[in-house]
């Protein structure tokens, strides 16, 4: 408990020499060879500022270099998911990486609301051509098709067509989850975007003779802060999952995003809000002050749960729903949480971030955090000594369309508020 007779940085010195002459000397070892460990470097606090705009809050210079070490480093993994195999043994299936269960997870939550749409009847069966934005590894692509590779599903899938191709082989497209049939993916990051290029994507019969694929997708590398090479009115749906967070002109984007949807065509997206990670924010900050006596920016600016709607409304969008989830994640310890970001490709990309952090601000902070943080003992077996949480922000918004519903004129009301009878219970 602090103590509000001590001063701030007399606290914290005590703090962090209680905790380091509590622990023993491989202990503390152990948490400085983190920065040193090749595979547990922190470089996204190590970047050096380049030039940009005054006003634009993030470099996205060094977010493309951050995501493409990111994806280079995951290529180099050999975490591959066998379980249910391939009929080519020179195709390896779909992997499976340390690093993409956030991301991952996300995604499904957010494909999981687009089935709580209620699908136009239009008949298209939904949203036939759709445009992802940040697409990255493929997350949303892989949620659109989760369980329709079951046979059992089948029935249940919208049949496109189809072909014959080289062997006589027939190959059976069909739509994805919402309707679905092309997604276009987007992404500014080449590396990322082909970062799975060559695994297994579609799914073979038992007898050879046909295979199915699910969601055609067509990659292209492009700046997701726009202009998009797209004419007006392309896309039945926009969707993105957290790509959001490290644009630097959020209204304009929205608005290039509304230029190329189709009328009454549907927006989907994720992004974190403004309560994410205060434990790291709050650690590095104390830290910093204590060591250095500033403070510096360590996590980006992130949007504010109360803002999303004005900036939706803003830019020309209407019925805009908004929903919250607070996701909490347990980590041995702060180096291994910054580890996880770096390999997410969500390391600080700040402009205003400072050019080097020293290893002392580093250490002190991740002594704070198991102090000030420590994750609760469920009784699982896991090494989950801090935790970690994440507010995600969901929001679905549709472009204009007569056939929309509006709210009346003003003025054309028939009862008045005081006419409506309130009753009081007494408690």
């Amino acid at each position: 408990m602090l103590s509000k007779h001590r001063s701030l940085p007399t606290i914290i010195g005590n703090l962090l020499r209680r905790h380091v002459h509590g622990r023993r000397n491989n202990d503390i070892n152990a948490v400085i060879g983190t920065f040193q460990h090749p595979h547990h470097s922190a470089h996204c606090f190590f970047s050096s500022t380049s030039g940009g705009s005054e006003t634009a809050p993030f470099d996205r210079s060094v977010k493309l270099k951050q995501r493409t070490r990111a994806a280079e480093t995951c290529r180099q993994q050999h975490y591959y998911n066998n379980k249910n195999g391939s009929n080519n043994d020179n195709v390896p299936s779909q992997p499976v990486l340390p690093y993409d269960y956030f991301h991952r997870e996300i995604a499904k939550r957010l494909v999981d609301r687009l089935d709580d749409i209620n699908i136009r009847e239009n008949g298209e069966g939904g949203f036939p051509l759709a445009l992802e934005i940040g697409a990255g590894a493929g997350f949303v692509h892989e949620a659109l098709i989760d369980g329709c590779a079951d046979e059992d599903d089948e029935n249940d899938l919208l049949l496109l067509d189809t072909t014959t191709g080289d062997g006589g082989t027939e190959n059976v497209l069909y739509s994805g989850r919402g309707g679905v049939r092309k997604l276009v993916q987007l992404d500014s990051c080449s590396a990322m975007l082909h970062r799975d290029d060559g695994y297994a994507t579609t799914t073979a019969n038992n007898d050879s003779s046909s295979s199915k694929t699910i969601c055609e997708t067509y990659k292209l590398v492009a700046e997701e802060e726009g202009p998009f090479p797209f004419p007006d009115g392309t896309f039945d749906l926009v969707i993105s999952s957290m790509a959001f967070h490290w644009i630097n002109d959020l209204p304009r984007l929205l608005t290039e995003i509304k230029r190329v949807l189709k009328p009454d065509g549907c927006l989907l997206f994720a992004l974190p809000g403004g309560n994410t990670l205060p434990e790291l924010r709050s650690s590095l900050v104390l830290a910093e002050l204590e060591r250095t006596g500033g403070v510096s920016t360590h996590l980006g600016p992130y949007v504010d749960l109360s803002n999303v709607g004005s900036l939706l409304t803003g830019t020309g969008f209407k019925l805009p729903t908004i929903d919250v989830d607070d996701i909490q994640i347990g980590y041995p310890n702060m180096m291994v949480l910054m580890e996880h970001l770096g390999r997410m490709g969500e390391g600080n990309a700040c402009l205003n971030r400072k050019e080097r952090v020293g290893l002392g601000t580093f250490v002190g902070a991740a002594c704070l955090y198991d102090e000030l943080y420590p994750a609760e003992d469920n009784g699982d077996g896991e090494d989950e000594s801090i935790v970690a949480s994440a507010q995600i922000i969901y929001g679905i918004a549709w472009k204009e369309h007569e056939a929309q519903q509006k709210p009346l004129e003003r003025g054309t009301a028939t009862h008045k508020m005081t006419d409506i009878a309130v009753t009081k219970t007494m408690g």
